[in-house]
């Protein structure tokens, strides 16, 4: 989905109030960023204000987003979903594309894949995915799409996670199915 580069910033009064949202956030939640400090993230976020715009989204769909640390490679910074469920603004959705275009009956309005797209995430990796676990109890009644390795999409299959039973969870499904507690959680890098 392309965006007018003018929709690109938010409104000042929202921009603040999201500002102060994910600033408390961030000093609420210590122990997911141990080695990063607000005053960083805020310059990244004032250097890079088309990435306020995809907050906006997660925080909109009830993600709940903040960050869980550096990426070591790029020196970037995560955000990820961090709501205790699954972000509700983003349940009953299939995996993607070909996935919603097989079900023959019963579609569900969007798929996940697309969805973070038009929001400018990417679907949690496997191994991001167990990262935000390490940071807490996340999906104790819902589960999460996650970003699926081509050999197993190839196949007709998708991954998704939760926790059980104390335990974390990935599991494998079609591709094309959808339920009420399932949706997915976005990373974005800045």
């Amino acid at each position: 989905m392309k965006r007018d580069p003018a929709s690109a910033k938010l409104p000042p009064r929202m921009e603040e109030e999201l500002m102060a949202s994910l600033k408390a956030r961030f000093e609420a939640h210590p122990e997911r960023h141990p080695e990063v400090g607000w005053k960083e993230v805020a310059a990244r976020i004032s250097e890079n204000p088309e990435k306020l715009r995809s907050l906006h989204r997660m925080e909109e769909t009830g993600g709940e987003p903040d960050v869980v640390g550096r990426d070591e490679v790029t020196g970037e910074l995560l955000y990820f979903d961090c709501s205790p469920e699954t972000p509700d603004g983003r349940r009953s959705v299939c995996y993607d594309r070909e996935g919603l275009e097989s079900r023959k009956t019963h579609r569900p309005d969007h798929n996940a894949v697309e969805l973070a797209a038009e929001i400018g995430i990417e679907l949690l990796t496997e191994e991001q995915y167990l990262h935000l676990q390490s940071l807490g109890e996340f999906d104790v009644k819902t589960s999460s799409w996650l970003k699926t390795p081509e050999d197993v999409r190839k196949l007709g299959g998708a991954i998704f996670g939760d926790r059980r039973f104390g335990r974390v969870f990935i599991y494998h499904n079609g591709a094309q199915s959808y339920y009420a507690a399932r949706g997915f959680r976005g990373c974005l890098r800045l």
